[in-house]
């Protein structure tokens, strides 16, 4: 297991119904990734030479990459700005519209993108450290995002469909070790795969929070529940 079980106010924080919406989520992603490099239009960019090992995972192998124990999609979880209003503003994410190019074209995005932030936006109320460790979240995104009222995420989600893309749209050989290693099945590179995905997270993450707070150390700006699954990954890959 990449990631066990922390304590959040005296109990269990990263329930296994928690992984398994996280896998949930990524099915619908790889599904929508597939759909999406079957059409020229779109922001596929660096990915695009990966369509064809998208639309060859059949359910066993789209249901063994989609099992990662983190978000495969982003939203831009990472960037705090985003997800508070900006002065003037007439609601949250007004002022982020013309900066945020467009990467799923598909009809079919605008429902992911939708489940994508209801999830986040429960999982910021509910269990805010997993929603750091699952999803890339800076601290000051859960805050913002936790403080949306149910109408208000409704309204984003249908306002920002374009916010949705893939997490490391830019790293074509992360994907590619993924979706080969999901193809074969074989227990070991998926691990790897996996392992890797989530020592970039780890990275991100330690980044977003270090910046929440300059001048602090590391072990404090990152909660010691968060950091400590991700620097045992770390160890693993000999980071």
């Amino acid at each position: 297991m990449l990631l066990h079980c922390g304590k959040e106010d005296g109990g269990c924080w990263l329930r296994a119904a928690t992984l398994d919406s996280v896998a949930e989520l990524n099915e619908l992603g790889l599904a929508l990734l597939a759909e999406q490099s079957a059409v020229r239009c779109g922001g596929a960019g660096a990915l695009q030479p990966l369509g064809e090992l998208w639309r060859a995972l059949d359910g066993a192998a789209r249901r063994r990459a989609a099992a990662c124990p983190y978000l495969l999609l982003d939203a831009g979880f990472g960037d705090p700005a985003r997800w508070r209003p900006a002065p003037g503003a007439s609601q949250v994410g007004d002022a982020a519209t013309e900066r945020y190019a467009r990467y799923f074209t598909v009809p079919s995005a605008t429902e992911v993108a939708r489940l994508v932030f209801f999830y986040a936006w429960h999982l910021s109320r509910s269990q805010p450290v997993a929603a750091r460790l699952l999803l890339g979240m800076a601290p000051a995104s859960v805050a913002s995002i936790s403080r949306h009222t149910l109408r208000q995420i409704q309204e984003l989600a249908e306002a920002h469909p374009e916010w949705l893309r893939p997490r490391w749209a830019a790293r074509v050989q992360v994907w590619r070790e993924l979706l080969l290693a999901a193809g074969s099945g074989e227990p070991l590179q998926l691990e790897r795969a996996r392992l890797r995905g989530l020592t970039l997270l780890a990275a991100e993450v330690r980044h977003a929070s270090a910046r929440c707070r300059p001048g602090a150390d590391l072990s404090a700006a990152l909660d010691l529940s968060v950091a400590a699954p991700y620097r045992q990954a770390e160890r693993h890959a000999g980071v």
